[in-house]
């Protein structure tokens, strides 16, 4: 294959799913990032990075999962899924509504005008390690992270 053959990269059968997930994956963390940074700085504007971020990662949940279930049902016929495959699909969901849920914890605050409570940044922690051992598991799937 042609590393510019259009065609063949956006027609294949799970290759919109592999180039669509660093989007969301990116966008969550550097909006945990920009949360940190405005928590320990008391900066606005890192606030409003990190507000914006983490929308944008919600939002792009939604292709992604959309083009992972393709995937699951073009590039295997929709067969019953099982190990790692299931795994990284529970985890998947797992991570989109936490994702959704730091995201609307912040909507909230801003909304309100109140403080985030307490304990969120181990919420956002917990996100960060969840996408994380999510995107691992996708990498074996696709062969990135196979051994040998």
């Amino acid at each position: 294959m042609h590393p510019f053959d259009f065609k063949s990269a956006l027609l294949a059968k799970h290759a919109q799913h592999v180039v669509l997930i660093h989007f969301p994956i990116a966008l969550f963390i550097a909006g945990v990032a920009f949360d940190l940074i405005a928590l320990s700085t008391k900066r606005r504007g890192f606030a409003d990075a990190a507000y914006y971020n983490l929308l944008l990662a919600a939002i792009s949940t939604i292709p992604v999962l959309a083009t992972g279930i393709l995937a699951w049902q073009f590039a295997l016929e929709g067969q019953k899924l099982k190990g790692i495959l299931l795994l990284h699909l529970l985890l998947a969901c797992a991570s989109t509504v936490m994702i959704w849920l730091i995201w609307w914890i912040h909507f909230r605050a801003r909304r309100d005008g109140q403080l985030l409570f307490n304990f969120y940044i181990a919420v956002e922690l917990l996100a960060v390690a969840l996408v994380s051992l999510t995107a691992h598991l996708g990498g074996f799937l696709s062969g990135v992270n196979a051994p040998g």
